[in-house]
């Protein structure tokens, strides 16, 4: 056991930090017995595990390569294939230099922040948000303001007014972090309108947006909504996506698309942190989909994850209090529910027990 006063030697961003209440949450979820609906955990009965083995047979044709350091920019032909896959939703093909692969979407998050802000820059979020941006945002010593959401997403009309007061208070804004589908964990989607008005905003203010969509694949019923990366004309818009809820959490594969100047600066920090995502992780995500098994999975995932949404849409009608307050999504993992006079915290230790 360690005698040495630690504390007096931590870092600030050390001695400040504090666990996610979500991730302590997760130790439930080991319980025999327990059924967690805490985390936006993807179900392990549909991995596509067969189809995954497959797809290890590119350590056979090419292992030599792929058991090697690789480019902190990420695998190559992934790269291409997520370019011309993603193209109609981004509005184009991005190009290679617009693109990094990284370690889940978490790291991306982390690296945004590490090349746009300084100590006591200011995100604006939605409130409620994902507690795992605001942990990673955080820790590069990031402030926030907040900005409800109702059933269509982001209230964008009382942006203005954050704005602006947020300045005269002396916050440095930076950039809008939002989750444009299915939100966690409201599950509301940002509705086409306040998309554009969105993007005209912060064109207005001079704002990044901080376009994450891990879930925009997963729409049970309804249109895509085009994403306000495809509207944006001045590159001022980031686009973060992941495997972990299309494919399996596992892989810890995700990318993000930017200006070509800030994916530089992102990758030489990636360069000091963990030189590059995973080859072997890569390399196994690009031949299940060069194979044509994510195409093939992702109506059966939806089909599946849909059943579950309209079960749970059910039993709340059927247990839950009249007053109960909610909407149901579209697509996506979450419900957020709103209860008056409930106390949640007590609930929650009788269900545990």
């Amino acid at each position: 056991m360690s005698t040495l006063n630690w504390d007096a030697r931590f870092s600030d961003i050390a001695l400040n930090v504090k666990p996610s209440p979500i991730r302590a949450l997760l130790k439930y979820t080991k319980t025999p017995g327990v059924i967690s609906f805490a985390g936006g955990n993807p179900d392990p009965a549909v991995f596509p595990v067969a189809e995954f083995s497959e797809a290890a047979g590119i350590l056979t044709k090419d292992g030599k390569n792929v058991l090697q350091y690789g480019a902190t920019q990420g695998y190559d032909p992934l790269k291409q294939y997520i370019s011309k896959w993603m193209a109609p939703r981004m509005g184009r093909e991005t190009k290679p230099d617009e693109m990094l692969i990284t370690t889940g979407s978490q790291e991306g998050m982390d690296l945004l922040c590490s090349v746009l802000l300084n100590d006591g820059d200011t995100i604006i979020v939605e409130g409620p948000t994902y507690p795992g941006a605001l942990h990673a945002m955080r820790n590069r010593g990031a402030r926030f303001l907040s900005v409800p959401c109702d059933k269509d997403g982001l209230c964008v009309d009382l942006l203005p007014g954050v704005i602006e007061q947020g300045r005269k208070d002396g916050h440095k804004i930076k950039f809008i972090y939002t989750i444009v589908n299915f939100q966690n964990p409201s599950g509301a989607t940002l509705s086409a309108d306040r998309r554009a008005k969105l993007l005209e905003i912060a064109e207005k203010y001079d704002l990044i947006i901080f376009e994450d969509d891990p879930y925009g694949h997963l729409r049970y019923n309804g249109e895509h909504v085009p994403t306000i990366f495809s509207m944006d004309k001045q590159g001022r818009v980031v686009y973060a996506c992941s495997f972990s809820k299309i494919l399996a959490p596992g892989t810890r594969v995700a990318w993000i698309v930017g200006a070509a100047d800030l994916i530089q600066k992102m990758v030489m920090i990636k360069q000091g942190t963990n030189l590059c995502t995973s080859v072997v992780a890569q390399a196994l995500v690009y031949e299940y989909c060069r194979l044509g098994h994510l195409d093939g999975f992702l109506p059966k995932i939806i089909a599946h994850y849909a059943k579950k949404r309209d079960a749970m849409d059910q039993a709340f009608k059927k247990h839950l209090p009249s007053n109960t307050v909610y909407h149901t999504p579209e697509g996506g993992f979450f419900f957020w529910l709103q209860v008056p006079g409930v106390d949640s915290t007590k609930h929650f230790m009788k269900a545990i027990e």
